[in-house]
């Protein structure tokens, strides 16, 4: 028999609805985002025995520690770290054999490679460019999990609209949010935090709106002198709320990115679509007052520096806090921090538009110097650590989105050791650490001002922050009434203040391996993450080699270390003309902050350094161990 039109159509049909029909998985562990610490769960939960899949929404894995940020960068102290952690901060990135690198050399695309290495050992799975959609529960336990199809464009942007939704489910028994954002707990139901807490809320000294900072007296009005043509681009208008109280707002994010010189290596910066010199007319004003108020040429560029490219890390840019104006974007991270996928892909390009566009108004704005304009027009983005990207870094340094509501809230008295924790799940320590977060127009008086908002680093090695603070696990588990088989290592319960301290890389890894431990228990308790055995549970970290506990009498802090620098690895570091020889300029940029030691260094006053002078210098830090008090008295 002949098939009819009727029956081809329903086959069709069929076919179409077959191959539409989401993939099923089925496991036992479910980890959202191959971040460092999603990666640590997972190989937490494989060890244990239990099976374990890892859904990241980009195609890459490593997060911020694969897009510039370096291992060793926000750890001030090695020695509160454990578990798996603890080794893989210093090998990450490192060579098997040979002298090891300086933080300045290691390369995020080797650190991509090396967690993809660690999860192929492992033999877990990772399925790439999902990203979830919804979530199905029974009573307050998930148990499934969708996913969108949607891949992240040819310059890492993700999308706003997915490829295809619903294109995988996964159940699970538990499930691991080790995201940046949060969409998994917001997804299960959870109720987070976004923004920043009134001082009051928590009894947060710092919390909540902040003094203003890099207060600068230009006009802010796009007709200079008359408020009614309304504000410039790149301000927000100031809600008027007072210090200490809470607001929307949250520190900036940014690019960690690499620019070179090389021709072999440098690849193009668009102009953005769209581009108009006349949305950076803040900045033609701002490198005017610079211009006007600073007349050494070498200290005005240092200035232009800190406005585009931003901030020399360890090689690669990050924002400048010291300028009013930097290399991303204020006042809309809180548009992405419980935004939805469209909010997101917009908040990103805006980063990445913003970015690019800065520097071609700084390459061709007159009120920039000629030195400057030439000096920056022969940089790219350098395509060695992401080359499927165009230069750009797959992720964006997302530094807060959403905190979980969870059963413990870390905050400013955790941060300084105030409270008595009996259920910890690593350590942390850093200073309270915020970017700005918004730029604002300031009166006094008759005088007009631009300001930023937000900016403050408390603490560090010294003062109320120089001693590890206990992790609570409450923290990283849900309501029991919202959620009883979820845990968050990333966006755990924590204030604004809280988590600007805890909010490292390596507290995130710790976090990770110590919820893979927690979800391995709940599944052989059968039990929620809330209710699991806590003997049990400190006995099996404490296995695993996780840091519990700091005692100051007996515990002493270690500070991370780099080998010594040769010549060879200063050329890598500053040189960016290639021509074996580092002059004051390429010195500044490589070396923000040390511009005093140039000329010590530069003992012939040729205005370059040699080789033979580099290594005297290094024989001479060998010997006075006190280098930099004794050279900065004399200067």
């Amino acid at each position: 028999m002949k098939p009819t039109a009727g029956s081809l159509l329903l086959l069709f049909a069929l076919t179409s609805l077959a191959s539409a029909a989401p993939r099923e998985v089925q496991t036992d562990v479910c980890v959202y985002a191959a971040t460092p610490s999603g990666i640590m769960a997972a190989i937490a939960v494989k060890k244990a025995g239990h099976s374990v899949v890892i859904v990241e929404p980009s195609r890459w894995v490593g997060g911020m520690l694969g897009a510039g940020l370096k291992p060793m960068q926000d750890c001030p102290n090695y020695a509160a770290t454990g578990g798996m952690t603890h080794p893989l901060l210093k090998s990450l990135g490192q060579p098997a054999e040979g002298p090891r690198l300086t933080t300045a050399q290691l390369s995020p695309k080797q650190i991509r490679e090396d967690f993809q290495a660690l999860l192929d050992k492992h033999g877990i799975e990772v399925i790439f460019e999902h990203r979830i959609a919804k979530c199905t529960k029974q009573d307050a336990a998930l148990q499934t999990a969708s996913f969108d199809l949607a891949p992240f464009d040819a310059q890492g942007v993700p999308p706003a609209e997915p490829t295809k939704r619903d294109d995988l489910r996964v159940s699970a028994k538990i499930f691991i949010d080790a995201g940046y954002e949060g969409d998994l707990l917001a997804a299960a139901g959870c109720e987070y935090r976004v923004g920043r807490e009134a001082a009051t809320e928590f009894d947060e000294s710092a919390a909540g709106v902040r003094p203003v900072v890099q207060k600068t007296q230009i006009d802010p009005y796009r007709t200079p002198g008359d408020p009614s043509s309304g504000l410039l681009p790149l301000l927000q208008v100031d809600h008027g709320l007072p210090i200490g109280a809470g607001d929307q707002y949250t520190q900036a994010y940014n690019y960690r990115y690499y620019t070179t010189a090389d021709p072999e290596n440098r690849l193009t910066i668009p102009v953005p679509a769209g581009y108009s010199a006349q949305d950076y007319e803040l900045v033609g004003r701002y490198v005017a007052y610079l211009a006007e108020i600073e007349p050494d040429p070498k200290k005005l560029r240092d200035r232009l520096v800190g406005i585009w490219p931003g901030w020399r890390n360890s090689q690669e840019w990050n924002y400048q806090r010291a300028s009013l104006i930097s290399m991303a974007p204020l006042g809309i991270s809180q548009e992405y921090a419980s935004g939805d996928y469209a909010a997101k892909a917009r908040v990103w390009k805006a980063h990445q538009d913003y970015l690019s566009g800065l520097y071609h108004f700084m390459k061709s704005d007159e009120r920039v110097p000629q030195s400057y304009r030439d000096e920056i027009s022969q940089l790219g983005l350098d395509g060695r650590f992401h080359p499927e990207t165009g230069g750009w870094p797959h992720q964006l340094y997302i530094r807060i989105a959403r905190r979980l509501k969870g059963r413990y809230v870390i905050a400013e008295h955790d941060v300084y050791n105030r409270t008595q924790i009996d259920d910890p799940i690593g350590l942390a320590q850093y200073g309270i650490d915020t970017y700005p977060s918004r730029r604002i127009v300031v009166k006094e008086g008759d005088e007009t001002f631009v300001a930023n908002e937000g900016n403050m680093f408390v603490g560090g090695n010294k003062g109320p922050t120089n001693v590890p603070y206990p992790i609570s696990y409450r923290a990283i588990t849900p309501q029991t009434d919202q959620c009883t088989n979820l845990l968050v290592p990333v966006c755990f319960s924590a204030t604004h203040l809280g988590y600007a301290s805890a909010r490292m890389e390596p507290v995130f890894m710790i976090a990770g391996e110590s919820s893979g431990i927690a979800a391995a228990q709940a599944i052989e308790e059968q039990l929620p993450v809330q209710q699991i055995d806590m003997q049990k549970f400190a006995a099996a970290l404490n296995a695993a080699g996780q840091k519990l506990h700091w005692d100051p009498t007996v515990d002493k802090s270690e500070s991370p270390s780099s080998p010594k620098l040769d010549f060879a690895t200063l050329l890598k570091q500053c040189d960016q003309d290639q021509d074996s020889l580092v002059c004051a300029g390429e010195w500044s940029v490589g070396k923000p902050g040390f511009d005093w030691l140039f000329t010590f260094i530069d003992a012939d006053n040729s205005g370059q350094i040699d080789e033979k002078e580099y290594t005297s210098f290094q024989d001479y830090k060998a010997q006075n161990p006190k280098w930099r008090e004794v050279i900065q008295a004399k200067k």
